[in-house]
């Protein structure tokens, strides 16, 4: 198995860049963005509506999501000579593996939990906005549990994405 080619360096470049902006924007976003904009409360929503509604985060997130899981997947049937049971089933192949189920279950807790909440967030936070007036306390409940929906769906996301760093970091070294 050759581990230097052109294609394993741009795939192991993709992977890994883009697997650290996800995780580190995951990471800054659970601790520090969305707790923030929480505290904010109605001033929070157009904090909101910029960051997903005009700098388009969540598009972000996914898109370096995608790049991560592609890449991670032609690596790793690379590195298993097409995804042989005895290396699949090695210590290094499990580990893999298994970091590779936390970045696939953050991406599905990303596409199905947190984007739609972010967008119907950016939404509500515009329409608040614009109205001129305070925001009715329906709009406001909504509001609450679509950041409280988020906050935990990036808290969980983000903890997904260290385990599946974590185990991506060791892997080669497991016997």
């Amino acid at each position: 198995m050759v581990y230097w080619s052109p294609m394993i360096i741009l795939l192991r470049l993709i992977h890994i860049l883009a697997g650290v902006f996800w995780t580190g924007a995951a990471i800054v976003t659970a601790v520090f963005l969305v707790p923030s904009i929480r505290a904010l409360g109605p001033a929070g929503g157009p904090v909101m509506q910029q960051i997903a509604g005009v700098r388009k985060l969540p598009l972000y997130f996914m898109g370096a999501g995608i790049f991560t899981v592609l890449s991670g997947i032609s690596l790793y049937w690379r590195a298993s000579g097409g995804f042989s049971n005895a290396w699949m089933h090695s210590g290094s192949g499990r580990t893999f593996g298994i970091g590779a189920a936390f970045a696939l279950a953050a991406m599905i807790v990303g596409m199905a939990v947190a984007t739609p909440a972010a967008k119907r967030a950016s939404a509500l936070g515009a329409a608040m906005a614009g109205a001129g007036r305070p925001p009715s306390p329906e709009q406001m409940a909504e509001m609450q549990q679509l950041q409280a929906r988020l906050g935990k769906a990036g808290a969980l996301g983000a903890a997904l994405l260290v385990l599946a760093t974590a185990a991506m970091a060791v892997a080669r070294y497991i016997p």
